[in-house]
């Protein structure tokens, strides 16, 4: 991986947060005879989801995106995959001898359409898992059901409200290896998701040190990932996270890319053993304690007086257009953190943060 040049892998046609098969399709179907493409089955408004398929070793690993429609980070990380794999030279034909991959770029098109977290019963899949309710959800469990895989990635984004431990580093990437039961015990499942995790974190450390968190593994057998590992299939839950000054993602776009290529590596060269489950567990938990934007001294003498020391600020994403606009609002907390920390800082007593207030429409929060 160290002589990986992700500029020449990266598919830079398809990027931003709204992400649709209108936008990727092309892609998919120009894909070498070497990938399956197939149609797996219709959304509830009857939008085909693909899957597509690579290589044909014993390491069967299943991965599943946009499940929820408005996390698109890691549907362009497993393209970029796609694009990787398509150079059939060295690692990679290792990995179609030792691995089949099975991949569902989009499990919720209809979401995506809308980019909204749920489909278009507005049911969340990730709460399905026990009733199967809804079509994606009755086609990732015939997936699962059809290719019985060793692995599942389950992927996602995670909003920007996540910090590392109880430090004031975004948690940029998080991963889970999910519980399968109410008490969270290990199993010999849950465990080898957990040194698989510890290796990608291993990996991510070289590139983003002390932004890498452990999601909350709080056991809901409704989740699909808690389900799967109910089954005895190691499943990890990716979660695309927050860099500095990088709302697109793209940055994110690449560790995801990073951390899915050094696991299957892990796993085709039957190396999990290197990595354990102490080092897992010595990631830090996620906190909840950053905003988009933090606002002290918020008593300016243009506005009207506040009692509050600061203003926390939170972006709502809305499309419009087919673009994703960031609205800023006053942020509530579920539960007050002991310290709030932002992506940006403005300081009302400061001319130029006040100039950028008033320029990005921001005055009226305070």
């Amino acid at each position: 991986m160290k002589d990986l040049d992700y500029n020449k892998i990266m598919v830079p046609n398809i990027s931003g947060r709204y992400v649709t098969y209108d936008h990727i399709n092309d892609f998919l179907n120009s894909l070498p005879d070497t990938f399956k493409v197939d149609v797996v089955g219709e959304s509830v408004r009857k939008e085909p989801i693909t899957c597509v398929t690579f290589g044909n070793g014993p390491n069967k690993i299943l991965m599943w995106s946009q499940m929820h429609g408005n996390e698109s980070t890691t549907t362009k990380a497993v393209i970029d995959l796609f694009s990787l794999l398509s150079n059939d030279a060295g690692d990679v034909s290792h990995i179609s001898r030792s691995c089949t991959l099975k991949i569902i770029p989009i499990l919720n098109p209809d979401g995506a359409r809308d980019y909204t977290r749920f489909n278009a019963n507005e049911v969340d899949l990730n709460r399905d898992a026990q009733n199967l309710s809804q079509p994606e959800s009755l086609v990732l469990k015939k997936v699962f059901d059809d290719f019985k895989p060793n692995y599942c990635f389950n992927l996602h984004d995670q909003r920007t409200i996540f910090n590392v431990g109880e430090t004031n580093k975004p948690a940029t990437v998080s991963f889970l290896a999910p519980a399968f039961d109410q008490e969270r015990n290990n199993s010999p499942s849950r465990m080898l998701s957990m040194q698989l995790i510890a290796a990608m974190n291993e990996e991510m450390q070289k590139e983003i040190p002390g932004q890498v968190g452990r999601y909350d593994d709080g056991f809901n057998a409704n989740c699909v990932g808690d389900a799967f590992q109910m089954r005895e299939t190691p499943t990890v839950l990716f979660e695309s996270g927050h860099y500095p000054d990088d709302y697109n993602r793209n940055k994110t776009r690449a560790l995801i890319f990073k951390s899915i290529l050094k696991a299957i590596h892990v796993i085709s060269k039957n190396s999990i053993n290197d990595y354990t489950v102490t080092q897992y567990l010595s990631i830090p938990e996620n906190g909840k304690q950053f905003v988009d934007i933090l606002v002290i001294n918020p008593d300016y003498k243009e506005n009207k007086i506040t009692k509050t020391k600061i203003v926390p600020i939170h972006y709502k994403e809305v499309l419009q257009n087919g673009e994703i606009l960031f609205e800023p609002q006053v942020h509530v907390f579920d539960k007050v953190p002991n310290e709030i920390f932002g992506h940006k800082t403005l300081n009302c007593n400061d001319e130029n943060d006040i100039l950028y207030l008033k320029q990005n429409g921001l005055m009226h929060l305070l």
